[in-house]
């Protein structure tokens, strides 16, 4: 481990202080201490690591699902994260870069740049650490208030990882922020109890929101057939922007994974299970003197992906949530939750049952080494036997690399449609067994209706821009139908890819309108900011 003088930073700090003093941001957020943080992650342009797990935020992955799209690739990508100790082919000898990163293909600037705040890896090559910080310093308005309240976020956190020998790894990240959100995001945090995938908060200067979450896990990799994670974490199954069969939308949550590969890596096979949690409370009666516990219930997933040949991939899902506890928060789980086998719950208890069962496949097709087709096809219950209709649910995308032989250009559309009817348990009586977790979807983030999306995103070198169109339209009841129209602009620069430090200035548009139920609402909400993006927030509903 190496420490340096930060002495040939002072230039930085006081072009950084200067330009904090002109936003008026340095009385109300003790500009000070957030400058020096940012003069410390500066200096870790010298310290010297290689990063190998990819971070999951959407758009700082593209470059790497470029390579995975091609045909020679062998990844199934149906699934993430993805497991880098079944990839060890794609590591190049000459860099030992490996794709599960990000990829500038800037090689002056990754010897300068592509670094960690502390890296120990000592000679023996038996044991390597990193560790990095995590922030999200960002300022801006909405235009669309008329109060002009100032909206900002502080997010303070670290990520560290370990290698041990070959065949272990770990992983922990933790995460405080304050933050002060346009008025539709705070409307739907105040409804829903949880800020969108980040859990549960306090109030904060009346008008903020304090919040704070962590994850982590052990991998364990014993041979080339079999990974097992163990951790608090989430993951995401599918090929396109939304997941209709399990999302990175809610919080992380306890989870054990299995994955297997065989046949040379065309077959894998992925068990999950995990413990999931509604907000209502455990107990009947609530101590005034004991701490709230909160209603847990127990889940599973398996996913089979077949690699049929190298440009097609045919996947198979299943997904359970079983009752949960009892008034005295006892879980009711017999031996069938630990049973492996795919479709084996669907069989026992049908897709109409209080233990919630939802079954799905996926598809891609690789129509060129840039061009991608995927669908995703998903059912929770087809016997309409309730008054919301049928639960089912179905996917179609293309994703487009290097798109019209522009180099780094990306090019998404999407398209969701999911009934009224899915994700619920209409026949549990005592217990809230829906298909979701902290009262957020475990899958298509709006939760019912249509949605298109459209998706460009453009990089050279270190700067990058990204555009998202979205259309929805949602009806929760008879009474509540609404259309909402989303833009996200966004230019920036990255400053560090090891941990996606980067600088941005980013502008959102959305307009709500309802029918028969309340009158239109826009929010036009310009920001600004410095930002460690390493994990996916949807503010996009």
């Amino acid at each position: 481990m190496t420490f340096y003088n930060l002495q040939w930073l002072m230039p930085m700090r006081f072009f950084l202080n200067s330009f904090f003093r002109l936003l008026d941001f340095r009385r109300r957020y003790k500009a000070n201490t957030i400058l020096t943080l940012i003069v410390m992650l500066l200096a870790s342009f010298y310290s010297k690591a290689q990063f190998y797990n990819l971070p999951g935020d959407y758009n700082f992955s593209l470059l790497t699902e470029r390579k995975l799209a091609q045909r020679d690739s062998s990844i199934h990508t149906g699934i993430k994260p993805y497991i880098h100790f079944f990839s060890n082919k794609y590591v190049h000898e000459a860099d030992s870069h490996v794709i599960f990163k990000y990829i500038t293909e800037d090689p002056a600037l990754d010897v300068a740049f592509y670094k960690h705040l502390i890296s120990v890896e000592p000679k023996d090559n038996k044991f390597k650490l990193r560790l990095d910080p995590i922030l999200n310093f960002q300022i801006g308005k909405d235009l669309a208030d008329p109060k002009g309240t100032r909206l900002s976020t502080n997010t303070r956190g670290v990520i560290v990882s370990a290698y041990i020998g070959k065949d272990f790894y770990c992983e922990s990240m933790f995460v405080e922020n304050q933050s002060f959100f346009p008025n539709y995001l705070g409307n739907y945090v105040m409804q829903s109890q949880v800020v969108p995938g980040q859990g549960r908060y306090k109030v904060f200067k009346e008008t903020g929101y304090d919040y704070a979450f962590s994850s982590g896990f052990v991998s364990y990799q014993p041979n080339k057939h079999l990974n097992i994670q163990a951790g608090h974490g989430k993951q995401k199954i599918g090929n396109g922007y939304r997941s209709l069969l399990l999302s990175d939308n809610a919080l992380n949550y306890p989870y054990l994974r299995f994955t297997q590969q065989w046949f040379k890596g065309r077959l894998q096979y992925t068990n999950i299970y995990a413990v999931l949690m509604n907000l209502d409370s455990a107990a009947k009666k609530i101590s005034p003197d004991a701490e709230r516990l909160y209603q847990k219930k127990p889940a599973a997933f398996q996913y089979l992906s077949l690699n049929v040949t190298k440009s097609i991939n045919v996947s198979l899902f299943q997904g359970i949530v079983w009752q949960a506890g009892n008034s005295v928060n006892k879980q009711q789980v017999n031996l069938m939750y630990a049973n492996p086998l795919i479709f084996s719950q669907a069989a026992v208890y049908g897709l109409n049952n209080p233990n919630n069962v939802v079954v799905g496949a996926d598809i891609k097709i690789k129509l060129a080494n840039n061009l991608n087709a995927y669908a995703q096809l998903m059912a929770d219950d087809l016997s309409n036997s309730i008054s919301l209709g049928n639960g089912y649910g179905y996917q179609f995308g293309l994703n487009y690399f290097n798109a019209l032989n522009i180099k780094n250009l990306f090019l998404q559309a999407e398209y969701n449609n999911v009934s009224q009817a899915s994700y619920i348990s209409p026949l549990s009586a005592t217990t809230d067994q829906s298909y979701s977790h902290y009262n957020q979807s475990l899958a298509f983030t709006p939760g019912t209706g249509s949605e298109l999306v459209l998706i460009a995103d453009y990089k050279k070198k270190r700067f990058f821009g990204n555009f998202r169109y979205q259309n929805q339209t949602v009806q929760q009841n008879k009474m509540n139908y609404y259309n909402t129209n989303l833009v996200n602009a966004t230019v920036g620069y990255l400053i560090n890819p090891a941990y996606n430090l980067n600088i941005s200035m980013g502008y959102v548009y959305r307009y709500q309108k309802f029918y028969n139920f309340n009158p239109s609402n826009t929010a036009s909400y310009l920001y600004i900011g410095i930002k460690t993006n390493l994990y996916n927030a949807y503010y996009d509903f």
